[in-house]
Parts: structure tokens; sequence; C-alpha cells
């Protein structure tokens, strides 16, 4: 017994290994600046951070940032983050594949309302719900646009006559890219082409069949008063056929609400785009006055479906609500009051861009103005935290980490379902 438990111990003790020898030489730890770390390369390996005054770019923060957080001075490009030039369609298409994808378009102007180019992603920061997202990629690659033009046909002659002059100009403000859909609206909407090349014939002839006619102005006495009767005795209709309104014997009558379905139209526009090719700008473009009387859809409702599909609102305004002191009065909207302009509620909550513009070169040109700013704006992406299906509105808050820039981005979104989210794959027709 005694020699079987000597021979157990003595195998037992030769698979213990041998402990590790003392080193000799310390390694050389001035690679590693206190407080400074390390930082991993592009191929995973640990390279000791840049040290100031070394000649190595690095990125600097200062305190006081406006926005909050730090402000760098000299950023580079974030490899895997940063999307090189040319490929932003193409990444943007690659993340929207997941369902718990988000995309943020924003633009960055300065304090002279100029954009601000050359970004990256270490200079922008994106919360949902005012929590800090990672980001998955950031491009300010110039995207094509899916744009569905919508033409008011509903207004006066005389706002008409401007209208249908400008048009002519509206296609020049496009790129073979692009891809434009016409509708119009007067007292229903109606759509003139589905989808084509922006720079093809049928756009052409789409355009130019959406002029429109306008409608004629009341003059004082149309409807009512003694000039609307042939006759009256003591301010008493006696013949109630010649009155306005036959049958109607008073002197006075109510003027009728004019039909304006601009919610209507802007609905059946972003119908169309909810499924156009995932990477591609989706704008609703409208030429009005911003009238809103007579639609099915609530605007609220429309605002919250353009937002499920990441659709904007721009526009040009015409008519009496681009004038400025009444357009300014509708804009800052003062309380106990209605507000028939509507164009400002889509612009504002989409991120979109408006103008405002009465005279015909004005018009003209604030098309090619609009249409290049909603082409170059940013794009930042990033995995949600929340779970994407619980149909719940996230808030987004967009930042960038340098003082005295405006950041124009949407103010959230509703999460779409995955089957929203996998659009299938046009071609514009030519």
């Amino acid at each position: 017994m005694l020699g079987a438990q000597a021979g157990r111990q003595t195998v037992a003790q030769q698979t213990i290994p041998d402990a590790p020898k003392p080193q000799v030489t310390l390694p050389d730890l001035r690679s590693v600046t206190p407080g400074q770390g390390t930082a991993s390369s592009s191929d995973g390996a640990e390279t000791p951070a840049p040290v100031a005054g070394s000649g190595t770019p690095t990125t600097v923060y200062s305190a006081g940032n406006p926005n909050g957080g730090s402000q760098p001075q000299q950023s580079k490009p974030i490899p895997g983050v940063d999307v090189p030039a040319g490929k932003g369609e193409e990444a943007i298409q690659t993340l929207l594949i997941h369902v718990d994808a988000v995309d943020v378009p924003f633009t960055v102007k300065d304090a002279k309302g100029k954009l601000v180019p050359g970004l990256t992603a270490r200079d922008v920061q994106v919360y949902e719900n005012g929590v800090l997202q990672h980001t998955d990629l950031f491009t300010a690659d110039a995207l094509p646009l899916s744009v569905a033009i919508v033409i008011d046909q509903s207004m006066t002659q005389q706002q008409m006559d401007i209208v249908n002059t400008s048009l002519g100009a509206l296609q020049d403000a496009f790129t073979r890219v692009d891809e434009i859909a016409v509708f119009t609206y007067n007292k229903v909407p109606k759509q003139i082409t589905t989808f084509t090349g922006a720079q093809s014939p049928r756009a052409a002839q789409a355009i130019e069949r959406s002029k429109g006619e306008g409608r004629d102005a009341l003059m004082a006495g149309s409807l009512s008063g003694p000039m609307a009767q042939t006759t009256v005795l003591n301010d008493y209709n006696v013949d109630p056929n010649t009155a306005a309104v036959r049958g109607h014997t008073g002197m006075q009558l109510d003027v009728p609400r004019e039909v304006h379905p601009l919610n209507d139209a802007i609905l059946a526009a972003a119908t169309i785009l909810s499924d156009r090719q995932l990477g591609r700008r989706r704008v609703i473009y409208v030429i009005s006055n911003g009238n809103e009387y007579g639609s099915k859809a609530k605007t609220s409702e429309v605002i919250k479906y353009l937002l499920r599909n990441n659709i904007e609102v721009d526009g040009t305004l015409v008519g009496d609500n681009a004038i400025p002191v009444l357009g300014f009065l509708d804009r800052v909207h003062l309380p106990l009051t209605m507000r028939d302009n509507v164009l400002v509620s889509y612009q504002r909550q989409t991120s979109g861009q408006l103008d405002s513009e009465v005279r015909l070169g004005s018009i003209e040109k604030s098309f090619g103005r609009i249409a290049e700013e909603v082409r170059t704006r940013y794009t930042i992406g990033y995995t949600s935290h929340e779970p994407f299906v619980d149909g719940k509105y996230r808030k987004w808050e967009v930042k960038v980490l340098k003082p005295d820039l405006t950041v124009l981005a949407p103010q959230g979104y509703w999460p779409s379902a995955l089957m929203e989210r996998q659009q299938r794959v046009t071609q514009p027709a030519q």
C-alpha cells in the first residue's frame, strides 16, 4: 500500500509544470505615455497613442462647446465608419437591410446660412431618446434623389400664371441619376406621371401638362350685397331667382370655403415614394401657397407617415403667404389664430427647406437651390438600442462638436417593421 501511494505521488509531482523564470530585462515602458494609453489600428494591433508635439496629427479637444461635449479642432476619418467618397449609397443600402438600423440625414450651416463641408464622424454625435448612439456609418456623398413634385392648381389665375412660367426651369434642378413623379391638386389630387428619369422627355411632358388655369378670384358683390341682386326693395331681395344663390332671399350670403386638399396631395405623393430604392433621398417638393382645407387626411397623420418612411417635404412658397409680412405672421403662428399655411409644419417636422418667393426669377432660382441642399446632406447611421417594433416615437438630436453651427435634422421618427424596410430595387423609366 505504501509503495502504491508513493508511486501516485511521484506521478502527480511530475505533471506539475515548472514555475516561470524571472525576466532579466523589463519591456520598453517609454512606448506608452501616462494618460495616453494605446490606440487600435485597422488590423487590430495596438499602437501607442500619438503624443502632442510629436508631429503626428491628433484630435485636440477644448471645453466650452455651446452644443455640449468637446470641440475637435482637427479630426481624422474613422476607418469603417467614414464612408469613402462615392460609396455612400451602397453603404446606406447595406446598413438598412437590418431591421434595427437607422439613418439620419441632416444639414449643417454656419452663422451666415452657408453649408458647412468637410465634417467627419468624429465631429458629430447622434442621440436617440437622450442616449448617445454608436455610429455605424457617416457619409457626405451627394445621393441620387427620388422626388415627388406636388403643384398647387387651386391658386388664383394671377398666381398660377407666375407658377406656370417658372415651371420651365424646374427640370434643370435635377440630374440624370434623379427620378421624379408629378402630382397636381385643385379640388382633388391627381397623378400626372409615375417615377421617370428627371431628364427624360416624359418628365418634360408631365411638367408641361401640370400647368393649370387657376381659379377666378371672387369680386366684391359676387355672392352678397346689393351688387349681387337685381330686384332689391328695402334691403330685401323680392325675386329669389335673381339672387347669387337661387332661392336665397336675404341680402348677405356666407362665402363658401375654397377647397385646398394639400394634405391629401402630400399623402398621395408619399405613398408612391415609400417603396423607392433604399439609399436614395426621398423628397416631396411642393409648389404652393400652403393653404389647406377640405382634405380627408389630417396633417399630423401625414407627418407620421412621412417620418415612418424617411420622407422629407421641401417647397417653394408662392402667392399671398410668400409676402414677407403675411408669411412671417403665419410662421410665428400667433396664439388663438388659425394657421392657413401648413407647409411650415411639414418643413419643420421633416427638416426640409422652404423658400418664400414672389417674383418669377426668385422662384426659378429656388428650385435649384433647394435641390442642391437636399442632395448634399450628411447621413449618419447607427443601430437603435430600443426594441425596433415597439411602435413608439423616438426623438433625435444631432450635435456637431464645433461652435456657431446650426444643425437641421428631423426631430424624430417612428420605427418601421422589417417588411417595410426591405424595399425592392427599381429603375426610373426613360
